[in-house]
């Protein structure tokens, strides 16, 4: 006569069946052992029922095509990233100019003087790198929830002490939310986002036309080219036009699909609240 195994059946089981993790005779050896015991029967029956209901609330974002507008932003982050990967090797060759030009002076006991010129010019564009890095990676990130309806933050302004308490604690600093309201603008809210170096913030803000521009800010860095104190600097390259500036280690950069002249005038109204 078969033995019949009658140890209680584990949840993690339950749920390796449910889930579609067991093999073909590791579920039905399993089934078995739920025939005769009605009560697990039926926990296992509700579960695989939520995960169908579950799988058919969001049946059709399977068949749907991706938005418009996710395919305008993935396609600018592609082109962001083939900018950053230019800006990277340029800064790797002006390095390697100064190293270059580091030796000749040691030996010579001077600089070339035919290139002086021209290597203070790359170490110049080799500066900003990371801040322009920093200020592409706000571009993309307005991009993708400022057309946002529903979830364009993830704490609302209704709950702005919270909002600094929380993001100031993931970056390490006590935050500040500038007010633009004298500017027209009303603050929406913010969220956490990742960053290269840890994480970043975003906080959104709204107009009466509808208008959003969006705050940007976290570390950058330290040593490296960009992480020191700049003063604003703009960008049009990326999705939207920003301006961005670096203050003690720190970055911010303020996004919107806006005139250069309205965008520097939201800048100049943030930098001093900060």
């Amino acid at each position: 006569m078969a033995s019949h195994d009658d140890t209680p059946i584990s949840e993690d089981a339950l749920h390796a069946l449910t889930d579609g993790r067991l093999s073909a005779a590791q579920a039905e050896a399993l089934r078995a052992r739920l025939a005769r015991d009605a009560e697990t029967q039926a926990t296992a029956a509700a579960w695989q029922a939520q995960r169908a209901q579950l799988q058919a609330l969001h049946a059709a974002w399977d068949a749907a095509p991706v938005p418009d507008s996710l395919r305008r932003a993935a396609g600018r982050l592609e082109a962001v990233r083939e900018r950053e990967a230019r800006w990277w090797r340029l800064g790797g060759m002006a390095a390697s100019l100064l190293l270059a030009f580091g030796l000749g002076w040691t030996v010579h006991g001077q600089w070339p003087t035919d290139h002086r010129g021209q290597a203070a010019g790359r170490m110049a564009d080799a500066a900003p790198a990371v801040a322009r890095r920093f200020a592409q990676q706000a571009a993309v990130a307005h991009a993708v929830y400022q057309p946002e309806q529903r979830h364009p933050v993830e704490v609302a302004a209704a709950q702005q002490e919270h909002l600094v308490q929380w993001l100031s604690k993931r970056l390490g600093r006590p935050l500040r939310i500038p007010v633009l309201a004298a500017q027209g603008y009303e603050l929406v809210g913010g969220r956490l986002l990742p960053g290269d170096t840890g994480a970043r913030a975003q906080f959104m803000y709204q107009n009466a036309a509808g208008e959003r521009v969006t705050l940007y800010l976290g570390a950058l860095a330290a040593g490296q080219p960009g992480a020191a104190d700049t003063a604003f600097r703009f960008d049009a390259d990326g999705p939207v036009p920003c301006f961005y500036w670096t203050d003690g280690g720190f970055g911010y950069a303020l996004s919107g699909a806006l005139p250069r002249a309205a965008l520097l005038g939201l800048a100049t109204a943030v930098h001093p609240q900060l």
